[in-house]
């Protein structure tokens, strides 16, 4: 037998034992095989991804206690009307007391008008015009709100009417003069604390979305 046919040989049997030592190392795989997949516990991709229905509304529950009556009427709110806010209806009030306040007590009630329903108008209008009989005047500076907060709730199914009572803590200065502009009460300098509660009402589900204030008792 030639030297090349040896060395073919020779060749062909390593060949044949490197295959062998390979498979018995890797193994055999036919076709192509995905990369396994990391595998998570199915317990935690549920959780994950898990949406609770039915919890506490935080826009309902920041300003009452959950489960009142007061929380229920305001659900029933915005059953009516999904898209009104509790948290931006309280911070309104609270721009609207100031801007009332400060119109009531500077005589300027055509500004504040819009906001009052008829039966408040007619009030302020007495009482504005009861203290111009008298020659009195009022200087008034307003400081800022302490306190704010919801202290009830009514709404009317048959209607849709909501009624939201706020209690307000406003701080001010006030100055009363006579005719002869003497000071007769208040002072320039001193704050004073003044407590509202005020009613604002309105139709939900309506194209109008201005609340009125309908009573005022302090």
């Amino acid at each position: 037998m030639n030297s090349p046919l040896i060395q073919l040989l020779v060749l062909a049997g390593i060949a044949i034992f490197l295959i062998l030592r390979l498979k018995s190392v890797l193994g055999t795989r036919e076709g192509f095989e995905k990369p396994p997949v990391p595998q998570q516990p199915e317990n935690r991709t549920r959780r994950d991804f898990e949406v609770i229905e039915g919890g506490p509304d935080r826009d309902i529950t920041d300003h009452v206690p959950e489960d009142s009556p007061q929380a229920q009427a305001l659900a029933a709110m915005k059953r009516i009307e999904p898209a009104f806010s509790v948290s931006e209806f309280v911070q309104g009030a609270r721009g609207a007391y100031e801007m009332i306040v400060m119109g009531f007590e500077r005589g300027n009630l055509d500004e504040i008008e819009p906001f009052l329903t008829e039966e408040v108008f007619e009030t302020f209008v007495g009482v504005v015009a009861a203290r111009e009989d008298q020659g009195l005047t009022i200087e008034a500076e307003f400081i800022g709100v302490r306190e704010t907060s919801i202290q009830d709730v009514h709404f009317d199914k048959d209607s849709n009417r909501g009624e939201i009572t706020m209690r307000f803590v406003g701080e001010l200065t006030s100055v009363v003069r006579d005719r002869g502009g003497d000071v007769i009460e208040g002072s320039p300098t001193a704050v004073k604390r003044q407590k509202d509660v005020w009613t604002f009402a309105r139709v939900m589900g309506t194209d109008d979305p201005n609340w009125l204030l309908v009573a005022t008792d302090a």
